[in-house]
C-alpha cells in the first residue's frame, strides 16, 4: 500500500501537535466548493454569523451537514482523507466524529479565538486528528495558527463561544492563556495556504486565527473531525458541549459509533468505506 504521509509530516504532528500536507486533497476542492455554496444557502440548525465592530463582512459556521450534503458526503467517504488519517493517527480503524464550514468573508474583522477542540466534544480517545482544509488561497498574515507542543502539556482550557463568551457560564475552567498578548513566549506555527493542502492538528493542540483583513478575498475552510481506535463518548454533567449531539443515546463511556459516528476506513484491509 502506498503511503500518503511523509515521515516528516508524522513525526510533526506526535511532536508539535500540527503539520502541513501539500497537494493532497487537490481533484475535490471544486466538491467541497459546491457543497458550501449549497450549505450556506440551506443553513443547518447550528447556523452561526458572527459580525465585527468595524461592519466588514460576517464569519459563517455551520456543522453536522454530512448526512444531508452530498457533496460532504462524497468527500468524506470516497476520497483518501480516511487514509491519510489512519496513517497520522497511527490507528487501525478511522471513524468520522463531526464536519465544520467556516467562512470569513471579505474583510471579516472577526478574530477565530485561541482555543483547543478538545474541550468541546463529546469524544476522548488517545487518537484523533482535526483537518482544516481551505478552500481559497490563504497568506500567512491571515492564516490559522497553532501553539506547537501545546496538545503535550496535559492542560484542557474553558471552551468558548467564537465570539468570545464561555460556552458554559461559570464552568471554573482555566481560559486559554493570553496568546496573543505574549506571543514571543509561545512556539507558533503557521502557513500560507492554497486550496488542496490540509492542516492536520490534534484535538488538544491550541490554534487561532486572525480577522480576514484581505478586503476582496473570503476565507472559506472545510473542517473534518476524525477519530481512531478506542475512541469513546462521555457525558459533561451541566456542561454543554459542541456539537451538542441531542438525538444520540449513547451511555457514557461507550464506544463511539452509530449511524452518526460512521467508519471511514479500515487500515488492516485498507478498506474505504465508499459511499453513493
Amino acid at each position: 500500500m502506498t503511503k500518503l504521509v511523509d515521515l516528516e509530516s508524522l513525526n510533526a504532528f506526535k511532536s508539535d501537535g500540527v503539520t502541513v500536507l501539500r497537494n493532497v486533497i487537490c481533484e475535490w476542492v471544486e466538491t467541497l466548493r459546491a457543497g458550501i455554496v449549497w450549505n450556506l444557502d440551506n443553513p443547518g440548525p447550528s447556523r452561526r454569523s458572527y459580525k465585527g465592530d468595524c461592519g466588514g463582512g460576517e464569519f459563517h459556521s455551520d456543522y453536522c451537514n454530512w448526512q444531508r450534503v452530498s457533496e460532504y458526503k462524497d468527500f468524506i467517504f470516497n476520497s483518501s482523507i480516511g487514509q491519510i488519517a489512519a496513517e497520522l493517527m497511527e490507528s487501525e480503524s478511522v471513524r468520522l466524529f463531526h464536519e465544520h464550514i467556516l467562512i470569513k468573508e471579505a474583510g471579516a474583522d472577526v478574530a477565530t479565538p485561541w482555543h483547543q477542540d478538545q474541550p468541546y466534544y463529546c469524544v476522548e480517545g488517545p487518537k484523533n486528528v482535526s483537518f482544516w482544509i481551505p478552500l481559497d488561497c490563504v497568506s500567512r498574515d491571515r492564516a490559522l495558527e497553532f501553539v506547537s507542543g501545546s496538545h503535550q502539556d496535559g492542560n484542557i482550557y474553558q471552551p468558548q463561544f467564537f465570539n468570545g463568551t464561555p460556552l458554559n457560564e461559570g464552568d471554573e475552567m482555566t481560559p486559554v492563556p493570553d496568546i496573543g498578548a505574549n506571543r514571543k513566549e509561545f512556539d507558533i506555527r503557521g502557513w500560507a495556504i492554497k486550496p488542496g493542502d490540509v492542516i492536520a492538528f490534534d484535538y488538544r493542540t491550541i490554534h487561532g486565527a486572525p480577522p480576514n483583513t484581505s478586503r476582496t478575498e473570503q476565507r472559506r475552510a472545510f473542517s473534518l473531525r476524525l477519530v481512531g481506535d478506542n475512541a469513546r463518548f462521555v457525558r459533561h454533567e451541566g456542561r454543554t458541549t459542541s456539537p451538542p449531539f441531542p438525538d444520540v443515546t449513547l451511555k457514557h463511556g461507550a464506544p463511539l459509533e452509530g449511524v452518526d459516528f460512521p467508519i471511514l476506513y479500515l487500515s488492516k484491509t485498507n478498506k474505504r468505506a465508499i459511499v453513493k
